[in-house]
C-alpha cells in the first residue's frame, strides 16, 4: 500500500515549521500546506468523490496547485492536471475523456480568464459534477464567476486532519495528457510508484548546497510532468522550499533568485535564454550576479534540445554547468541524463538514469545493434520503473507502443560506444515549442474546419527563443478568399496559445508523394 501524498506528509511530520511554498508575500510551512491539503481531501469525500475518481486541476504555479494535487491524492482520487492555456473546447474534451467528476480552476485574469473558460467547459459536460473556483484573492469567499463557489467557501468548516487512503503502488495517481498524431490528446496513466521513483531518481541527480539549503525557483509549469516531477515532487522529497513563479520572465526570475537565495533552477532552453538576456541587458548594479551565481549549484534543462552556445554562455555567467535530461510524459518523465560532472557530451541526451534501460529498435521491435564502424541508429525504446501503465481508454494504441515492459518513444537516435544517445529525428511529426509538445495533426484538423481552407500542412521551423515555431502551409478552396490575419485569428480562437501557428503561408499546391502523402520534410527544408 502506498500513496504519493507521503511526499508532503513526511515533510509535515519531519520539518513542520520549514518553509514549503513561497509566493509573493505568502510563505507557507510544511504543516500548513499539509493541513490545507487535508481540508481539500475532506471536501472531496464530503462531495461524494471516491477512490479512483478523477479530479481535474487547472492552475498555474500557485499554492492552489499542491493543495488540490495532494488533497485529491490523499482522498484516493486521480489527478488530471490541465494546461492553463486550453480553450473551453479543449478543456471539455479532457474532462469527458478522463471522466473527471470534479474540476478546480484558478480564476485567472482579464487577459487569461481561465476560470471562466473552465466553467464554460464544465457546463458542457455530463460527467463533471463539482466545480470549484480558486480566486485570485487569497481567502475570497465570493466568486467572480456567476454560479460558482470559491475554494475558501467550500473549505470552510472542513477538518485539517485526514486519514489518507492507502492506495496500491500501481494504482493510477495522475493522468497526464499528451497530444497524439491522430489529433486527439491521449492521457498517460502514471502510477504512485512511477512518480515516486522518478522523484527519488531526479533528486539523486541534484547537487546539494554546501550550507544545506534547498531553494528551487519553480517556474516550470506544474501541470506539465517535467515541473511536476523535477520541481514539485522531487523538492518535497528533499524537504526543499519552492519559490513559485506562475509565468516566466527573465527579470522577475533574477529578482527572485537574488531575493530568495535560489540554489536550484530547472527550465526549458528558452528560459535559460531569457535569464541570459535579462542579465546581459540589465542596468549596471541592478542585479548582484556574483551573489546569484554563488547560490546556484544546480541547473537542469529539458523539453527540447539545448543549444551548445547557450549552455556555454550560461555557464560562463553563472558558473554552473547545465545538466540536460530527456524524457516524455509517458516516462514520468526523466529517462536519461547528461551530467557535466559525471561525463557529458555536447548534443547528447545522456545515458539512462538509475533503474532504467534504453535500446534502439526497428519498426518491428527488433533491437538495432552496431554493424561495422557506424553507430547504431533506431527508435528509442525504454523500460523501467518510470513507464506509464498505458494510455487511458486507448487499448489499440497501447498495443502499438507497449511490449514486454518496453515503451517505444517515436524518437530516432544513435548511440555511441560510451552509451550516450543522440536524437537525430522524430518518427512522429511532433513540434516542441518553448518546451510544449504540439502535434501538427491536431492543428491541421482545426485549420481545415475554416470555411475557406481546402488543405493544410503544419510543420515546425527553427526559432531563436522557442526552439521551434509552428508554421502552416495552407491551400484555399477555389473561388474563396481568406487573409493570413483571418486564418490566424480563427486558429487563435480554436487552439491554446502555444498551439496556434504564428506563421502561415498561402500556397496553390503542396509537395506530395505519388500516393498523395504530403512531403513535410520538403516543407521544413524550404
Amino acid at each position: 500500500m502506498f500513496n504519493l501524498s507521503v511526499l508532503l506528509e513526511d515533510g509535515a511530520r519531519s520539518v513542520p515549521e520549514k518553509e514549503c511554498l513561497v509566493f509573493g508575500d505568502t510563505r507557507l510551512n510544511y504543516a500548513i500546506t499539509d493541513m490545507i491539503a487535508n481540508q481539500v481531501a475532506n471536501l472531496l469525500v464530503s462531495r461524494g468523490i471516491r477512490p479512483g475518481d478523477r479530479v481535474a486541476l487547472a492552475s498555474p504555479n500557485l499554492p492552489y496547485f499542491p493543495f488540490v494535487y495532494f488533497g485529491a491524492l490523499k482522498a484516493g482520487a486521480v489527478v488530471v492536471p490541465l494546461n492553463v492555456l486550453l480553450t473551453p473546447r479543449e478543456i471539455a474534451y479532457h474532462l469527458e475523456d478522463s471522466g473527471a467528476k470534479a474540476l478546480f480552476a484558478f480564476t485567472g485574469s482579464p487577459e487569461l480568464p481561465l476560470g471562466q473558460r473552465a466553467f464554460e467547459a464544465f457546463n458542457q459536460t455530463d460527467t463533471c459534477e463539482i466545480f470549484v473556483d480558486m480566486p485570485a484573492s487569497a481567502g475570497a469567499t465570493e466568486s467572480t464567476i456567476e454560479g460558482a463557489e470559491t475554494i475558501w467557501t467550500a473549505l470552510a468548516g472542513q477538518a485539517g486532519t485526514f486519514e489518507t487512503v492507502q492506495s496500491n503502488a500501481d494504482d493510477t495517481a495522475v493522468i497526464i495528457y499528451t497530444s497524439g498524431t491522430t489529433g486527439k490528446p491521449k492521457g498517460a496513466e502514471l502510477s504512485h510508484n512511477n512518480l515516486m521513483m522518478n522523484a527519488v531518481v531526479a533528486s539523486s541527480l541534484v547537487n546539494p548546497h554546501p550550507d544545506g539549503r534547498d531553494v528551487s525557483l519553480t517556474v516550470l509549469p506544474l501541470f506539465h510532468i517535467f515541473g511536476q516531477t523535477v520541481m514539485l515532487n522531487a523538492s518535497l522529497y528533499r524537504h526543499g522550499t519552492m519559490i513559485l513563479m506562475p509565468r516566466f520572465d527573465g527579470d522577475q526570475a533574477l529578482e527572485l533568485m537574488q531575493k530568495e537565495g535560489v540554489t536550484g533552477f530547472a527550465g526549458v532552453p528558452t528560459m535559460y535564454w531569457g535569464l541570459l538576456n535579462a542579465a546581459q541587458n540589465a542596468e549596471p548594479g541592478k542585479y548582484d550576479l556574483e551573489a546569484i551565481a554563488s547560490n546556484v549549484v544546480d541547473a537542469v534543462s529539458g523539453g527540447s534540445a539545448l543549444p551548445g552556445q547557450l549552455a556555454e554562455d550560461f555557464t560562463k555567467l553563472f558558473g554552473v554547468g547545465i545538466k540536460e535530461g530527456y524524457g516524455l510524459s509517458e516516462t514520468s518523465p526523466v529517462a536519461s541524463f547528461n551530467n557535466p560532472e559525471s561525463g557529458a557530451k555536447t548534443g547528447s541526451i545522456g545515458r539512462p538514469v538509475w533503474g532504467v534501460e534504453m535500446k534502439l529498435i526497428d519498426p518491428e521491435w527488433n533491437e538495432v545493434v552496431k554493424d561495422g564502424e557506424a553507430d547504431p541508429v533506431g527508435e528509442i525504446a525504454i523500460r523501467g520503473h518510470l513507464i506509464m501503465k498505458g494510455y487511458h481508454n486507448r487499448p489499440e494504441v497501447n498495443a502499438e507502443v507497449l511490449k514486454d515492459g518496453w515503451f517505444r518513444t517515436g524518437d530516432i537516435a544513435r548511440r555511441d560506444d560510451d552509451g550516450f544517445y543522440f536524437i537525430i529525428d522524430r518518427s512522429k511529426d511532433m513540434i516542441i515549442r518553448g518546451g510544449f509538445n504540439v502535434y501538427p495533426r491536431e492543428v491541421e484538423e482545426v485549420l481545415m474546419t475554416h470555411p475557406a481552407i481546402s488543405l493544410a500542412a503544419v510543420v515546425g521551423v527553427p526559432h531563436e527563443s522557442h526552439g521551434e515555431e509552428i508554421k502552416a502551409f495552407v491551400i484555399l478552396k477555389d473561388g474563396v478568399e481568406a487573409t493570413v490575419e483571418e486564418i490566424t485569428a480563427y486558429s487563435q480562437e480554436k487552439l491554446a496559445a502555444y498551439k496556434y501557428p504564428r506563421q502561415i503561408e498561402l500556397r496553390t499546391e503542396l509537395p506530395m508523394t505519388s500516393t498523395g502523402k504530403i512531403l513535410k520534410r520538403e516543407l521544413r527544408d524550404a
